[in-house]
């Protein structure tokens, strides 16, 4: 009796911490569903830019004493240039390539920038510690850090404005009919190779920004985009490639996997919980929960 009355009375906690959970995690899976939507790239070196995002938070808390949500409006233009830089130098000649020269090619990005941040800043952990990571806000019978509920406000908000913005907005739309049909585009006159570069950059933005964002609340270190990224995979392939309502949706279901799944059977098994998740859509519905089916096989 007492062990349901503890269970009942943590439901509260559970939904407020899926909630906060999911939208940090969505900013993540929206950038790499994005770049998939419209240029057909799984981005293997996803995690590595939400590293660099932790790492440029780390930094500059450290050196210049600069909050993490003030660092935002300078991470923004910095992985935006970052995104383009490393479309053209790396990806813009392998984008009509085969798949897996694609992936070789982002694997070896990822592999790169993982050791070139192990050699810069060596293996060890390093924390951000602003004066608000220990305030604990309390609200009925939940309580929760400062920190999560920014990351989250932050997160949702920026994750609306991308939606927004490919939705009404007239580069979106360009966006979206590239996706589409990148033939039909092209006769159209739409630069494709631009809005590839564009599509790539503003990925990176997304999840350079989830990486300022997590950096106060996770160590900081050369492969921790490594969890964060193949959690996204799950979410993507959740929701249903390119489909960022999927992403979205799928975010919330993975966190509350992960969130109940702690609380059930410790915080050891919620990998293996969300990973059994992903092994069960791929069986059942390949193209996702909310794809549509046969884009598995048509590549779309």
């Amino acid at each position: 009796m007492c062990i349901i009355r503890a269970s009942v009375t943590a439901v509260p906690q559970l939904l407020v911490s899926t909630v906060l959970l999911g939208g940090i995690y969505a900013l993540i899976a929206v950038g790499l569903t994005l770049i998939f939507g419209i240029m057909r790239v799984v981005n293997f070196a996803h995690g590595e830019f939400l590293m660099l995002g932790m790492y440029l938070a780390f930094w500059a808390f450290t050196l210049l004493a600069l909050d993490p949500y003030v660092l935002l409006f300078v991470s923004i233009p910095l992985f935006f240039g970052a995104g383009l830089l490393t479309y053209t130098l790396v990806m813009k000649g392998v984008i009509h390539a085969s798949h897996n020269v694609q992936i070789f090619t982002t694997v070896g990005l990822s592999i790169a920038l993982q050791n070139v941040a192990l050699v810069l800043w060596t293996g060890d952990f390093r924390f951000v510690r602003p004066w608000y990571y220990s305030v604990v806000v309390r609200l009925g019978g939940t309580a929760f850090n400062l920190s999560q509920i920014a990351a989250f406000v932050v997160s949702v908000g920026f994750t609306v404005a991308l939606f927004a913005f490919m939705k009404w907005s007239y580069t979106g739309r360009v966006m979206r009919a590239t996706a589409q049909d990148r033939d039909a585009a092209s006769l159209m006159g739409i630069d494709t190779d631009r809005v590839y570069g564009l599509t790539w950059a503003i990925g990176i933005v997304c999840v350079g920004v989830a990486g300022v964002l997590l950096a106060p609340l996770y160590p900081v270190y050369p492969t921790a985009g490594l969890q964060f990224v193949l959690l996204a995979y799950v979410v993507v392939v959740l929701g249903g490639l390119g489909d960022m309502v999927g992403a979205l949706l799928g975010s919330l279901i993975v966190a509350a996997v992960e969130v109940v799944g702690s609380y059930v059977f410790g915080t050891a098994w919620k990998e293996v919980l969300y990973f059994l998740l992903f092994i069960a859509i791929l069986l059942i519905r390949p193209a996702g929960l909310f794809g549509q089916r046969g884009t598995e096989t048509l590549g779309v």
